[in-house]
């Protein structure tokens, strides 16, 4: 009995092991069909992070916070009022500029005046010399008579003399006076103009008391409080526009042998899950590597040198239809998989587009209302 069960276990036995062994044959094939069309054709990592703008709001000129009118995690639209000084310093700086732009403006008054005066001076100064001149030709006669003394003929002279230096003194202080104001009427004299800009620069500086959103976006890192001094360049608060995401995955170096600009790419978020998919695409690679930028970059020449993978951040720009559907924040854990399969793009970014790539209309001022307000100081005080 046992001798003939042996020949038939063998044999159920070697069936099994040739089935398990086509079966793994079969799996291999698969796997490297697989390989071959869909993950050969795939770069993927889990090192990369949602990146933004961080908008950074700082005050363009000096005075002390009263009032702070958003607070952290809430929206605000461009041109809201953020953050309010008090206005009593501008508010005299702006009172100085009306009184200097109307005390230039009647200054340059009297100073048209004073050409018109000049030239009356220079008209008397000739008088005096044509009378001056007429009296010495009527004693020469009478002196070469002997009818006067030599000595009031060389009087006649010399008052000759002084009425022709008077006119030459009266003539440079006319041209001297006329230097200052030919060419150009009152409103639009040199002296006017400067008088002028210092007006139009108070008086935006008073309106920038008030200190907007120049995006829309989230308010984040609050660093302003009420009663504190804010001067220009300080950091008040940043706004987040989350409508203006990327995703910068940190690939090794040796895996951007294929990566091109324009691949596509997609990004699953730890915050929502393998359910939401993310699509872009390759804008661009990093022109260093992280520890290249690094405060201090490592030093590579010493003789305990040991060979570290770098690694290259890609920029992945993300749908702008599916951000709304889905919001990000800044910093948060991706994984990218670019596909590869054509290589045709170029290596690195294109290059700088003719139009800005962000900006903002919220930061403009109404030049010409300015413009206006000190055209109507400069009438006032024409007259």
């Amino acid at each position: 009995m046992t001798i003939e069960t042996k020949p038939s276990n063998n044999k159920k036995r070697n069936t099994v092991l040739a089935g398990i062994t086509v079966l793994f044959l079969a799996v291999g094939g698969a796997y490297a069909v697989y390989y071959q069309t869909v993950l050969a054709k795939i770069q993927e990592t889990d090192n990369a992070y949602v990146g933004g703008n961080l908008v950074n709001l700082s005050s363009q000129v000096t005075g002390n916070v009263t009032e702070i009118r958003a607070e952290e995690t809430q929206m605000v639209q461009a041109g809201a009022p953020l953050v309010m000084l008090d206005a009593a310093d501008a508010d005299v700086a702006l009172a100085q500029a009306d009184a200097k732009l109307g005390a230039a403006v009647r200054q340059q008054r009297q100073r048209y005046a004073d050409v018109a005066q000049y030239d009356a001076t220079v008209a008397l100064r000739r008088l005096e010399l044509k009378s001056a001149e007429d009296d010495l030709a009527r004693r020469l006669p009478l002196a070469a008579d002997h009818t006067i003394s030599g000595e009031e003929v060389a009087h006649a002279r010399h008052a000759v003399n002084n009425a022709r230096a008077a006119v030459a003194v009266a003539v440079k202080q006319e041209q001297a006076a006329q230097a200052s104001v030919t060419g150009v009427d009152v409103s639009h004299h040199p002296d006017v103009l400067a008088a002028k800009a210092d007006y139009q620069s108070a008086w935006l500086a008073a309106r920038r008391n008030t200190i907007v959103a120049p995006v829309s976006g989230y308010i984040a890192r609050r660093a302003v409080q009420v009663g504190a001094r804010a001067t220009p360049g300080t950091a008040l608060l940043a706004i987040v526009p989350l409508d203006q995401l990327w995703v910068d995955a940190n690939f090794k170096e040796s895996e951007l042998r294929n990566i091109r600009v324009g691949q596509p790419a997609t990004v699953e978020a730890d915050m929502y899950g393998s359910k939401v998919e993310f699509h872009g695409k390759v804008v661009g690679l990093s022109a260093g590597t992280g520890s290249a930028f690094s405060l201090l970059p490592a030093q590579n020449a010493g003789g305990n040198w040991i060979k570290v993978v770098q690694r290259l951040p890609v920029r992945i720009a993300l749908d702008a239809a599916e951000l709304r559907a889905h919001p990000l924040r800044i910093g948060l854990s991706t994984t990218v998989k670019v596909d590869i399969s054509k290589t045709d793009g170029p290596v690195l970014g294109a290059a700088m587009p003719q139009q800005p790539v962000y900006q903002t209309a919220a930061l403009s001022q109404p030049l010409q209302q300015a413009t206006t307000a000190a055209d109507t100081i400069i009438s006032r005080n024409l007259h």
